[in-house]
């Protein structure tokens, strides 16, 4: 399967005169299996490969109608190649049909009108009704400087959904011929698969104005200190679920529409335009109409981005706001708690003098007693005096006692 696909699918020689019908579809997943179904039922005289889930297919319809279908990752394309005359007309009207009637969306329906050379061209112009002033022409080719084809297209829709090529081959080989304008329209299938990215693009800077004006109210409510953090962090959650919503819907697209966009380059740059003076050339008609749609979904693309990074700041900021809050809080907690344990100590050193002097009351109390106790003995005794000149060394000895047990139990920084 890997191998397979390193292959180039080319086309089958072509040469004029002849044309080729091409359509170029957008596919979902149900449209897929509906198209697989359409392809296995296909009545062809020619091979077909033997594949169950094929992603390329070839054979002929009927003499001097042969087709090729390819599927690509999001789309499918069903080529025509119609080389007979006017008695293939009922099968190319059936093969029309079958290939209108092919499942998906159709971004781009095509007819390539082959010629020999310019006369046959310019005699054949006026018939497929060019606009004279959107008239595009050059010439294309494998190298600049050996022989090539020449274009005409005013990359206009007809009434029925097609838009008209004319090419001459103007002496090219079949097989230099084919690679040429295979590559001619693999270059109009990725840019109108590129410009599916545009509406998205519009749609979406809409969305992303309004996420701005949004981003813009948030980031002034920040320095607002009325605004609650609740308020705020719902706002900034908001715009973040709206930038994500909006990268879901367009980020795919506009990858996409980057990718078709280098490869419309590099088809543009392979096909060797050589301009023609007074004319507009295939490379002007480009950069005037493909160019600033795929700039437009690139700035799209660089203005979500930016938006994202705003938010992630003005989160930043938020989460700033909130820390120093939390900082300022804990700061006034920690001053309440130091006033709280500045009182407690306070008050702890009152309880202990009080309790010095409490056990010092009762304990020259019994002192006292002991003292008149012994001054009934009839000793020289006075037990009033006695007391009074024992006082100070029994607060001495109560509060020296004191200490030694609060530094013996709460240790000696604690009990200091």
């Amino acid at each position: 399967m890997v191998v397979s696909e390193m292959h180039l699918r080319r086309w089958p020689l072509v040469r004029a005169p002849a044309s080729i019908v091409q359509f170029v579809r957008l596919l979902d997943s149900a449209d897929r299996e509906e198209e697989l179904a359409a392809m296995r039922a296909l009545p062809s005289a020619g091979p077909i490969e033997p594949c169950s889930r094929p992603r390329h297919l070839s054979g002929t319809l009927a003499p001097g109608l042969a087709f090729t279908w390819e599927r690509h990752s999001e789309a499918s394309t069903t080529t025509l190649f119609v080389t007979g005359g006017a008695a293939i007309r009922p099968a190319l009207t059936d093969a029309l049909a079958w290939a209108g009637s092919l499942p998906g969306k159709v971004i781009r329906a095509s007819r390539v009108q082959l010629v020999e050379d310019e006369a046959a061209a310019l005699a054949l112009l006026p018939e497929l009704g060019f606009a004279a002033d959107d008239l595009v022409t050059c010439y294309i080719g494998d190298a600049p400087g050996e022989r090539q084809a020449r274009i005409w297209s005013d990359f206009r829709l007809r009434e029925d959904g097609f838009g008209v090529i004319l090419a001459a081959a103007c002496g090219m080989a079949p097989g230099a011929f084919s690679r040429t304008l295979q590559r001619l329209q693999e270059l109009g299938n990725y840019r109108n698969l590129a410009l599916l990215g545009l509406p998205v693009a519009r749609e979406g800077w809409r969305a992303l104005d309004r996420i701005e004006a949004m981003l813009g109210e948030t980031n002034r409510a920040v320095a607002r200190p009325e605004v609650t953090d609740d308020d705020l962090l719902e706002d900034v959650t908001r715009l973040s679920m709206e930038l994500v919503a909006q990268a879901s819907a367009s980020d795919f697209r506009m990858s996409a529409t980057a990718a078709y966009a280098t490869i419309v380059e590099e088809r543009l740059a392979e096909l060797n335009i050589a301009a023609i003076p007074g004319q507009v050339s295939l490379a002007d008609f480009t950069q005037r109409r493909f160019l600033p749609a795929v700039r437009t979904c690139a700035a799209h693309r660089r203005r979500a981005e930016q938006l994202s990074q705003r938010t992630s700041q003005a989160l930043a900021l938020l989460r700033v706001r909130i820390e120093t809050r939390i900082e300022n809080q804990n700061g006034l907690l920690l001053a309440s708690m130091e006033r709280s344990a500045s009182r407690q100590l306070r008050l702890q050193q009152l309880v202990e003098g009080l309790s010095v002097v409490a056990v010092s009351y009762y304990a020259l109390g019994l002192i006292a007693k002991v003292l008149e106790g012994v001054e009934e003995l009839g000793l020289r005794i006075h037990a009033h005096v006695g007391t009074a000149l024992l006082a100070p060394l029994v607060l001495a000895g109560v509060w020296l006692a004191i200490h030694r047990m609060k530094r013996r139990i709460l240790g000696p920084e604690e009990g200091k």
